[in-house]
């Protein structure tokens, strides 16, 4: 459970840190160099330790969790991020434990108890309350929740996805080799993106701390402690811990960003976490549940 803490815990600095490095970025130059500072460390962890390559009937998993990691969730979160609140996002975000489920769920065809669906239809209903209550009028803005939304989308996938290859290969060797092979296309954006944008953004030390942050706990040292917390706690018991995930983002964003959290986030933020509790509590075998 501590190992599944830290990795939470340095999950949670994505959406602020994010937010401060759209400040000096691009945003996805934000997305592809954090992916090539990734790159770069696992490149070198890849080589020290020998790892070899990965079989080939993996390559369609890694790919699909390349797909949402390194490009589907740091584009969309950054492009919500210039519209609106890292507070805000951070709700919206807070539902992606159960966006995982329900994508497992459907992926798996897992037959599940009428209380999971239940509490995934609360928690969609308080997420879209406060959506459409623009948030207690603080960074609510509907084309941002979008985004934010498809980012927790494809996040969910490539989480999904990546779970599937930790049963053959250790959760460190498979964030590393994500990056990797990401790294063909990243290299080649990033620097596209730096000099076609490098006139219209004044990136700050901020905003070049943010993003080395993002590439090194984010995008990559997180997944380690993330995994291993899971292999051993188990993933419906470590899995628990990223309840804090959303209240820890809201901490952040007030003291990093100065943010004004309002008690109308909080609250929402409570009642997406407790439907996600719920939800995963309920998550088991119809056939299992007591007659």
């Amino acid at each position: 459970m501590a190992w599944a803490l830290v990795g939470v815990l340095l999950f949670s600095f994505s959406v602020p840190l994010t937010k401060l490095a759209v400040e000096g970025f691009d945003p996805f130059l934000t997305a592809t160099g954090r992916a090539v500072i990734a790159g770069a460390l696992a490149v070198a962890l890849i080589l020290w330790r020998r790892v070899p390559l990965p079989p080939r009937q993996q390559l369609r998993p890694l790919l699909a969790t390349m797909v949402g990691a390194v490009f589907g969730w740091p584009i969309l979160l950054a492009l919500a991020l210039q519209r609106t609140t890292a507070a805000h996002a951070a709700v919206i975000a807070a539902f992606m434990p159960l966006t995982t489920a329900l994508i497992a769920v459907l992926r798996t065809r897992e037959r599940v108890s009428p209380q999971f669906w239940l509490a995934s239809g609360a928690g969609t209903a308080a997420l879209l309350v406060f959506a459409l209550s623009r948030g207690g009028a603080e960074g609510g803005d509907p084309v941002a929740d979008a985004l934010v939304a498809c980012a927790v989308v494809a996040s969910s996938w490539c989480y999904v996805e990546g779970a599937s290859v930790t049963k053959v290969m250790p959760g460190w060797q498979v964030i590393s080799w994500v990056v990797v092979l990401a790294l063909p296309i990243t290299v080649p954006a990033s620097a596209a993106l730096w000099w076609g944008t490098h006139g219209d953004y004044e990136p700050t030390a901020g905003a070049w701390t943010s993003l080395v942050l993002l590439g090194v706990s984010s995008m990559y040292l997180g997944f380690f402690a993330w995994y291993r917390g899971l292999s051993l706690a188990g993933i419906a018991r470590g899995g628990q811990v990223q309840q804090l995930q959303a209240l820890l983002t809201l901490l952040w964003s007030a003291l990093l960003l100065r943010e004004q959290v309002t008690r109308v986030t909080v609250l929402a933020a409570v009642a997406v976490i407790v439907c996600v509790v719920w939800a995963q509590r309920a998550r088991v075998p119809a056939e299992a549940a007591p007659q």
